[in-house]
């Protein structure tokens, strides 16, 4: 078996040889659906975290939203949590993972510590989605069904390459970077249960960590000959299986090409099936309804089929209440979970979500969803969705994303 780290870091070195400009404008793109998303964020958790920042020092880190300045690294965590809090970053289905929360936290952070250009800016962008991505991707789904959170976890690997590709160090600091996030990569999915509201943490420390990560690569201390594939390594303690081929095999486009761009205020793996209730919002009659049944696939079940809601960030993270919300209102954005809606919470009680078998053999290639209305008088409608808004196969238009913009926008105002 070759040295797996060392494989990893040729890689990544020779994939950012091939960047072109277009790469680089979608980087830039990540970085303003980023800073939109951040920025709302913080307007929204400002009182959570007064007591925090009441006691930590002044710095020269920015704080996206506020006005006090703090040292990088709680500018990396805060940053990174508030850009996940409203479930409207970025992600992308293959690895399972969010990306730009973290990652574009790390390096503004980093910047802010030491110079670095706008070029290099998006160059960390490109590298870090394209290490946590392909690290993610090799071990899924065995490493979210043993539990891991990989925004969490590989999201501390993407921060810390992003941060040391955009400060420009070579491969032998490279090498202990990854060995360095590697050691701390953490994040369980347990944390978005019940009522929780600190899903984000796991990406809000992965950008911290990741920082952290980054900044031993300027260090000289020796590392283990193979971090990601010793017998006690990366792979082997977070996953049951993976695949050497998805980590570094040859591929003619980059990882960040593949990402989605979130429309709906809702955990992704609940947007085919809103996007599939949207579309039969203005062919039904509320009152009519029996029963809704939703099929898809089975990572897009657990943890995501609760009719429970107990609280907005419980609703997020469940598929019948946003199904509910597309049928009711014809849109599943921040005003339908923000407050909470009774008429949202009574209707998600006739939705069911199951696991389609055939639907799940097409994921991750396809996120699918079907969702079946039934109505008191035995008749039926049906919609599907293969790729939800914001897939590279169903991109959001300019005006989409402009909307967007104009609703965060809107939204922080209203909080202010």
């Amino acid at each position: 078996m070759p040295n797996v780290t060392e494989c990893l870091v040729d890689y990544l070195f020779d994939k950012a040889a091939t960047i072109t400009e277009e790469i680089k404008a979608k980087a830039e793109a990540c970085r303003e659906d980023y800073l939109a998303v951040a920025a709302a964020g913080a307007v929204k958790n400002r009182s959570h975290w007064e007591r925090l920042l009441a006691c930590t020092p002044d710095g020269t880190a920015e704080l996206i939203g506020y006005e006090k300045k703090v040292d990088s690294k709680t500018a990396a965590l805060i940053n990174g949590f508030n850009a996940h809090a409203l479930e409207l970053d970025d992600g992308q289905r293959f690895a399972m993972i969010h990306l730009g929360a973290s990652i574009i936290s790390a390096i503004k952070a980093a910047a802010d510590d030491t110079p670095i250009d706008d070029e290099q800016f998006k160059v960390g962008i490109i590298m870090g989605y394209e290490a946590a991505c392909r690290v993610a991707i090799a071990m899924q789904p065995s490493h979210k069904n043993r539990g891991y959170h990989a925004a969490g976890t590989c999201g501390t690997i993407g921060c810390a390459v992003a941060v040391a590709f955009a400060l420009g160090m070579d491969k032998a600091q490279m090498k202990r970077v990854l060995t360095s996030a590697a050691g701390s990569a953490a994040g369980m999915l347990e944390i978005q249960e019940q009522k929780s509201e600190i899903k984000p943490y796991n990406v809000g420390r992965a950008a911290m960590d990741g920082l952290t990560a980054a900044y031993m690569g300027l260090t000289d201390y020796e590392t283990p000959d193979d971090m990601f594939g010793g017998e006690r390594g990366f792979f082997k303690t977070f996953s049951d299986q993976w695949d050497m081929e998805k980590l570094v095999g040859a591929a003619d486009y980059f990882e960040i090409e593949r990402i989605y761009v979130k429309p709906y205020a809702s955990c992704r793996h609940s947007h085919s099936a809103v996007e599939a209730a949207i579309k039969l919002h203005d062919d039904i009659s509320i009152t009519d309804i029996k029963a809704v049944e939703v099929r898809t696939y089975k990572l897009g079940v657990k943890g995501h089929d609760h009719t429970d809601i107990q609280g907005i960030a419980s609703a997020k993270l469940s598929t019948p209440y946003a199904v509910a919300a597309g049928l009711l209102y014809g849109r599943a954005d921040l005003s339908v979970f923000e407050p909470l809606d009774e008429k949202i919470v009574s209707l998600a009680q006739k939705v069911k979500v199951i696991e389609d078998p055939d639907l799940t053999a097409e994921s991750p290639k396809k996120r699918i969803a079907i969702v079946t209305v039934y109505f008191t008088d035995g008749t039926e409608q049906t919609a599907r969705v293969d790729y939800a808004k914001g897939d590279p196969e169903n991109p959001m238009t300019e005006e989409e994303l402009a909307e967007k913009k104009r609703l965060l926008l809107a939204y922080s105002a209203n909080y202010r």
